[in-house]
Parts: structure tokens; C-alpha cells; sequence
């Protein structure tokens, strides 16, 4: 069976799943941003956790610019579509990949609020918040070191590139599932589906959680009130 990587070439779905597993290890920000020394030795039985509340610096909704609280009302909105996207997804895999009609309507209704939604959300802390906090970040030391310091921005970033990515691969792979006549190809293309789609969810819940905990507590607290202003400008 062949399935359609996002350049348009045409792959094994075997391989597909392979090649999407690897890409997210070695591309992932979160290990590629850190710095030597700071990893802590980790066990398979005993993994870190990603929303550990000791990490974050915690946000308190009512101490933030009315620009940041207008993020985080949207950040709600998506969690909602999030959560009742990987609800379906579980549901769907647990029935052997069977649709119901309100399976269907929460991927649809998912993919929807993702590209109007969601990546209106990400275009607009990528146009307003991301370069003023990125210089104010550098200015302040708040960045990694070397020739190219990395700040939580370049983090932000990757995540929205990713989670790109993982919606392309997900949605297109349910179309062309339901395209695909072989039993054990649609098997094959509808798990790996899955596994994009879950993969994404986790990751615009972490993601979220990072701007709401981290990185607009840090906003607040280093963006005058002209800064904020220049967000919609």
C-alpha cells in the first residue's frame, strides 16, 4: 500500500509510520532546545511529566493584559474541540475504525475550528506576540547560549510548524482510507491516522498549557503597555 507524505511523494505505509515516529524524536523542541546538563537522567518507569506545575511559573488570568487574556479565551475554545477530537479518535479505534455519525461530526467539526480557528490564533501570536517577546527575551537573558540563543519563542514556533504537520497528515490520511479498497491497507492507513491525530491532540494540550503557565506569565511581565498595544497594530 502507498500513502502520500505532505511533499506529494508517494510511500509505504509501513515506512510512513516509521519515518513520522522518527521525525518527531529527532525534531522535537523540546529536547533540541535544552541545554547540557539540564536532562535530568530519565527511566521508562518513572517519565517526566509535562505538565509538572513546579516547571511553570503559573497564570493568574486576572493580573494579564486584556491582548493576553484574549489568547487564553481562545486557548479554551481549542481545548474543548481538542478533547472531544481525541475522544472520537479513541472511540474510532476502539470499534475497529468504524464511523458513526458522531465520530464524523467531531472530526469534521475538529478540522474546521483547526484551520479557522486555531491557525488564525497561532497567525496572530506569530505576527503580534512572538516578535516583541522574542526581542524583550534576548534583551533580558531569558535564551539559551551559543552563536544562535534559542528563547521559549523558537519552541512556540516549532510547535505550531508541527502541529501543521500532524493535521495535514492526519486529515489526509482519513480521506484516503476511505478511498482505499483492500481491508488490511485501510487498517493500516486509518491507524496510522490515528496516531497522527493523537499525536496532535497531546500536542496542542502541551502546547497550550506552556503559553498559558510559561510564556504569557513571562509576557506580563516583561511587555510594557505601548508593547502590548503594538500587537494588532
Amino acid at each position: 500500500m502507498k500513502v502520500i507524505d505532505k511533499s506529494g511523494k508517494r510511500i509505504d505505509g509501513k515506512e510512513a509510520a516509521k519515518a513520522i515516529k522518527k521525525k518527531l524524536k529527532e525534531e522535537d523542541p523540546i529536547i533540541r532546545n535544552a541545554e547540557k546538563g539540564e536532562i535530568e537522567e530519565l527511566s521508562p518507569m518513572d517519565p517526566p511529566d509535562a505538565f509538572d506545575e513546579k516547571r511553570a511559573i503559573g497564570l493568574d488570568y486576572d493580573g494579564l493584559h486584556d491582548n493576553l487574556k484574549e489568547l487564553c479565551d481562545e486557548h479554551k475554545g481549542a481545548i474543548l474541540k481538542c478533547d472531544a477530537f481525541e475522544k472520537a479518535l479513541i472511540e474510532f479505534k476502539e470499534s475497529g475504525f468504524y464511523f458513526t455519525r458522531e465520530i464524523n461530526d467531531a472530526f469534521n467539526e475538529f478540522f474546521v475550528a483547526f484551520d479557522e480557528n486555531i491557525m488564525v490564533h497561532n497567525r496572530k501570536e506569530e505576527k503580534g506576540l512572538f516578535p516583541i517577546l522574542q526581542k524583550k527575551l534576548l534583551e533580558s537573558g531569558e535564551h539559551s547560549t551559543g552563536e544562535n540563543p534559542h528563547t521559549p519563542i523558537d519552541l512556540m514556533e516549532d510547535d505550531h510548524i508541527k502541529m501543521i504537520q500532524l493535521a495535514t497528515l492526519s486529515f489526509n490520511l482519513l480521506g484516503l482510507a476511505m478511498r482505499l479498497k483492500d481491508k488490511e491497507d485501510i487498517a493500516v492507513t486509518f491507524d496510522l491516522a490515528y496516531n497522527n491525530g493523537k499525536e496532535l491532540a497531546e500536542l496542542l494540550r502541551l502546547h497550550i498549557y506552556r503559553e498559558d503557565n510559561t510564556l504569557f506569565p513571562m509576557a506580563q511581565e516583561l511587555l510594557t503597555e505601548e508593547e502590548f498595544n503594538q500587537f494588532y497594530d
